[in-house]
């Protein structure tokens, strides 16, 4: 059991925001396979304060996307606070605080995991925001391990998880790579159980190179954390939810999806794009999404190449039918172990 402010876990497993993928299809097609809580992906505190479009998609929360987490990135505590309040009123179970985002061009604007270097300014972000959503939601701090490997930069790290507890948030999420490293190299695990055993019974998440439920169960074990956010391992791989579901509950890893059962999800996650976004645009985001998918399928080169072809409904739809008849005789599927790591089912 996993249990942040009110929302409470029967698989101590979190969807994490994902920038460009975790919108509302993707969140329910991580439910559709066992994930309980889920995050949108981050969004600037301004365009959630702004007119249009984009304001409106984002304060759309839907019956059926519960538990959802609202994740906001900036720079300014009275805009993180104002657009926090906002989310809540939208009906969001949770507002989370991104700083962690190692994008160099977010660093340059002073958000993201620049603020790991500004002590003083995310203590203030995360006071404003507890105030303006205290006892309504709970609210979330997203980190890395520092800046860099520096001493001053990791008492820079100490100094806002204290003080962020202190203040009353929930659970801390700390991604086990500096921000100086980006995604290269290792996540470094031993740093998230100094963590643990520094904050006691405070809700601790792990996140970093978690692509399989294995790796999952070892983090959880090695590090003592409360729990995980699967990140780049749930894109285009939603099973990674169900098979942890499963390994955490001490039965076998199931099978990889076969063709026939990918192809009904990537149907339904095509159909829900449909609904949110039209047409047009829809199809273009389910080309980047199909080609994450790839990655399963026993011919994945041959199917990446054919949803990066994709450019209207009409495409993908051939792609589907052409790659994806749960009739024909194909070998047996791949299971996604990590970046570029496909094991044949049955061959591990």
């Amino acid at each position: 059991m996993l249990r942040i402010g009110p929302i409470e876990l029967d698989v101590p497993v979190v969807q994490a925001a994902l920038s460009g993928y975790s919108d509302l299809p993707m969140r329910r097609i991580a439910r559709r396979c066992g994930a309980l809580f889920a995050l949108n992906e981050v969004v600037l505190d301004r365009i959630v304060l702004a007119r249009g479009r984009h304001r409106r998609r984002i304060l759309d929360v839907t019956p059926d996307d519960h538990p959802v987490g609202g994740q906001l990135m900036g720079a300014r505590p009275d805009e993180f606070a104002e657009a926090a309040d906002a989310m809540v009123a939208a009906g969001y179970d949770a507002i989370d605080l991104n700083f962690g985002c190692p994008v160099r061009k977010v660093l340059g604007r002073c958000r993201g995991g620049f603020l790991l270097s500004q002590p003083k300014t995310a203590l203030e972000i995360v006071r404003c925001v507890y105030d303006a959503v205290t006892q309504r939601r709970p609210v979330m701090v997203k980190m890395r391990r520092g800046m860099d490997d520096s001493a001053e930069s990791e008492r820079h790290f100490f100094e806002i998880l204290d003080g962020a507890l202190a203040l009353g948030v929930a659970a801390v999420t700390v991604h086990g790579r500096t921000v100086k490293q980006r995604y290269v190299g290792p996540s470094d695990w031993t740093f998230l159980r100094r963590v643990k055993a520094h904050v006691g019974d405070a809700v601790i998440l792990g996140s970093g190179d978690l692509f399989s439920a294995e790796a999952v169960q070892r983090m959880l074990a090695e590090t003592g954390v409360d729990g995980v956010t699967i990140a780049r391992g749930c894109i285009g791989n939603p099973w990674i939810f169900r098979d942890c579901r499963a390994v955490l509950a001490g039965e076998p890893l199931p099978l990889p999806p076969s063709v026939a059962e990918q192809r009904a999800v990537l149907a339904e996650h095509y159909q829900h794009a449909m609904e949110v976004y039209g047409e047009r645009r829809g199809s273009r985001i389910m080309r980047k999404v199909g080609i994450k998918y790839s990655v399963h399928h026993p011919c994945a080169g041959e199917v990446r190449t054919a949803f990066v072809a994709v450019r209207r409904a009409a495409d993908w739809q051939a792609a589907l039918d052409r790659w994806y008849d749960p009739a024909a005789a194909w070998p047996p599927c791949m299971r996604h172990e990590g970046p570029g790591d496909l094991i044949a089912a049955g061959a591990e």
